[in-house]
């Protein structure tokens, strides 16, 4: 079962008189990227929240916010006399050289920065228990997003690697053939520049064996099997996460399919060759965004 790194949940509910919001999105990453926002109410729980988010989405650029709405309940301020006075010196100054009224200061003075604040006030223990219930509703919407997703994900690679497996086995018809055709072509060229009876056609029979174990594939299509068979263990498995090690396995298959083509010399066998790159760089693609 594979989970895409891609993601969205949504959560909301009353804790006491408040009302939380959570919506936690998330998008593919080599590692575990968190931007969060979060109402002041909440910063001494930050790290617990951090914790929770990374412990339960593991890997990708998640964005968490935190919106906070109060019920209507009256919500206690505290005015800052000092700094109201501090502000009103001067603006008093000034209306009075312009020669405007000073009855509208007041109004003007409470609106500005850090005049009135609201009061620290701070969530009980039982009160962060129950937000911990939005914020884990949340995160499971998101991880259930992200193993819907993960369906279509784990049919796409599983094409892929049956496309790439589809082509070893047209290579591994076309590699028998392959030698008779080296063996054929280098005989023509000898018996069409020194003639028939004018060469050693034992010392062409231990050239030609020397070159052919030089060139042949036997190995890589096997190891390429190999590979491909791993990866689709890999994508049975019941870990949530294992995008990296799925890339890693793309990365040998890539080398066996390269190093193929590389010791080819078949135009056929080349064609081949190409598809198989050209899935494998299809399924690359879907890999970047598996947990």
């Amino acid at each position: 079962m594979l989970y895409s790194m891609t993601g969205f949940g949504r959560a909301e509910q009353a804790v006491g008189d408040k009302v939380f919001l959570v919506e936690v999105k998330s998008l593919n990453g080599k590692q575990f990227d968190l931007r969060i926002t979060i109402p002041p109410l909440l910063k001494p729980f930050e790290f617990d929240i951090r914790n929770a988010l990374q412990d339960k989405l593991q890997r990708g650029s998640v964005e968490c916010i935190i919106y906070l709405k109060q019920n209507g309940s009256a919500k206690p301020v505290t005015i800052n006399t000092e700094l109201a006075k501090a502000y009103f010196q001067p603006i008093a100054e000034l209306s009075k050289d312009l020669g405007l009224e000073t009855s509208t200061v007041l109004s003007a003075l409470l609106k500005l920065p850090e005049v009135i604040t609201p009061s620290n006030e701070v969530l009980t223990k039982e009160e962060y228990a129950a937000f911990e219930g939005v914020l884990t509703s949340a995160i499971n919407q998101l991880k259930q997003h992200r193993e819907e997703e993960g369906k279509s994900l784990e049919g796409e690679l599983q094409l892929r690697i049956k496309n790439i497996l589809h082509n070893q086995e047209v290579i591994d018809n076309l590699a028998p053939k392959r030698q008779q055709k080296i063996r054929d072509g280098l005989q023509k060229v000898l018996e069409d520049n020194l003639g028939k009876d004018n060469y050693d056609t034992n010392r062409l029979e231990q050239e030609l064996i020397y070159y052919i174990e030089k060139i042949d594939i036997t190995e890589e299509q096997v190891r390429l099997r190999n590979h491909c068979d791993y990866f689709t263990s890999i994508l049975n498995e019941k870990d949530e996460s294992k995008g990296k090690k799925l890339s890693f396995i793309m990365q040998e298959i890539g080398r066996e399919i390269n190093t193929t083509g590389s010791k080819a010399y078949d135009s056929d066998i080349q064609k081949s060759v190409v598809l198989m790159k050209d899935e494998l760089e299809k399924a690359k693609e879907q890999v970047l965004n598996v947990l």
